[in-house]
């Protein structure tokens, strides 16, 4: 299946839309932000999530329990995920630094505004 260049070929999984605002004050490429809203369930990330859409799917949830457990049912549905990072310092990805986000997703390879 040959993707149109204008379309997006990332989606990044997180958990909540404060997660959201972070990534998308420093994305500076065309990707589909996933917000699980905390949601577990296999069946329920089945639905949130169509793998075939995607030609790679990155996760970036909190450091925390929760974000743990949600990490853990995302890599038995989607063992192919790319895993990326917060510091367990911030805990959350929403109050993780806009500096560290930048360089989380550089890292990654994703296309970044300049930083300030």
């Amino acid at each position: 299946m040959d993707k149109r260049s204008d379309e997006v070929s990332k989606a990044i999984i997180v958990e909540g839309k404060t997660d959201r605002k972070q990534l998308l004050k420093v994305l500076d490429e065309p990707v589909e932000i996933i917000c699980t809203y905390g949601t577990i369930n296999p069946t329920s990330l089945e639905m949130l999530i169509d793998e075939e859409k995607y030609d790679e799917i990155y996760v970036l949830v909190d450091a925390d329990e929760p974000g743990n457990k949600l990490r853990r049912s995302i890599k038995n549905i989607y063992p192919n995920a790319r895993h990326l990072y917060t510091r367990r310092m911030y805990r959350e990805v929403a109050s993780t630094p806009f500096e560290e986000i930048y360089d989380i997703l550089k890292n990654a390879h994703f296309n970044v505004k300049e930083v300030p």
